[in-house]
């Protein structure tokens, strides 16, 4: 756990690993000698990478950093995931320096879980590339289907490409070249589908470009916050809607609970040697909490050996190019 990622400073983020500690679950909290871990076992780290640095040379200069380390500790074997809420372009440097791509992988990418109404969904890619090639969007679906598989427990899923339309047609060219792709492989590939269905279950997996995909996530984020936020206000505004929003607070704190992202606490980055999940940068302890349950769901299942095993024959590029920012230059050290 890198105790240094997160906006609520490592005193939460070491409350959410204690919440999360139990009999098949031991985190391990990097970060200074002087942080109160609560019986943690703690790894001394003697540097910080902030939410402004720039990814790539913030890996490289400093290779001491909490967020650095927890990924090194993985990559040696040491531990068996990483997770932290720090800067989302600096965990992919560190992950494809320390940790590396699986055999056969192009591009890894981040699989977000959808609290859609039928059931949760997978998001892939939600941020982790800026550009995409057609065949990259495969494999994305390809990651998210497994995904799909051992964590939701899918049997079968179904696949979908996000587009501006349902036709087959539509698209940019990269996304009508990715159609004719999925059309001929193995996957269960529904078509095409608009984003105004995400929030409703528009398939087992969505699959998209990273810089697509994270305006998508951001975007629902804001919207269902806005969304609540507005009715709540409109409530309190007169006596009448007082009495009717006591009437409906139960189903609507059931409702806000399953559409709230620190259910699941982060988003699996899929495509490497190593289990790594990025948790939201504002990140609670239950969120943490969550987020550290995810990563060990992914050990248990072994999400990793699995999608080694599916990608093995893919032939991988060395080209990464990272969402925020774009000057990392994805080479593995």
């Amino acid at each position: 756990m890198d105790a240094l990622g997160g906006d609520r400073g490592p005193d939460e983020v070491v409350a959410g690993a204690l919440e999360a500690r139990s009999p098949a679950i031991e985190p391990v909290v990097f970060g200074p000698a002087s942080l109160e871990a609560g019986g943690l076992e703690l790894v001394a780290t003697t540097q910080e990478i902030g939410m402004e640095e720039k990814p790539a040379e913030a890996v490289r200069g400093k290779p001491d950093s909490s967020l650095v380390a927890a990924c090194r500790a993985v990559g040696s074997g040491n531990a068996a995931a990483v997770v932290s809420a720090g800067n989302t372009g600096a965990m992919l440097a560190a992950s494809l320096r320390e940790i590396r791509r699986l055999p056969g992988v192009m591009r890894p990418a981040i699989a977000v879980i959808i609290p859609a109404r039928r059931g949760p969904s997978v998001l892939i890619d939600a941020g982790a590339n800026a550009d995409s090639r057609s065949e990259h969007l495969l494999q994305f679906a390809e990651m998210g289907a497994i995904f799909a598989e051992e964590i939701l427990d899918v049997a079968r899923p179904e696949v979908r490409l996000l587009s501006i339309g349902e036709e087959a047609e539509k698209g940019d060219q990269v996304t009508i070249e990715a159609h004719h792709l999925l059309v001929e492989s193995d996957l269960d590939f529904a078509g095409n589908v608009e984003s105004r269905w995400l929030l409703e279950g528009a398939a087992d997996v969505v699959v998209c470009g990273g810089f697509t995909g994270n305006i998508c996530l951001k975007l629902l984020e804001g919207t269902i916050r806005s969304v609540y936020d507005g009715l709540r206000a409109e409530i309190d505004k007169t006596a009448g809607g007082k009495l009717g929003g006591l009437l409906i607070r139960p189903a609507a704190r059931r409702w806000r609970a399953h559409l709230d992202p620190e259910l699941h606490g982060g988003a699996y980055l899929l495509g490497l040697r190593g289990l790594v999940v990025v948790a939201h940068g504002n990140s609670s302890r239950v969120a943490i909490a969550n987020a550290i349950r995810l990563a060990a769901r992914g050990v248990e299942h072994e999400v990793v050996a699995k999608l080694g095993e599916r990608l093995a024959g893919n032939t991988a590029d060395d080209r990464v190019s990272i969402l925020a920012p774009a000057e990392f230059d994805g080479q593995e050290r």
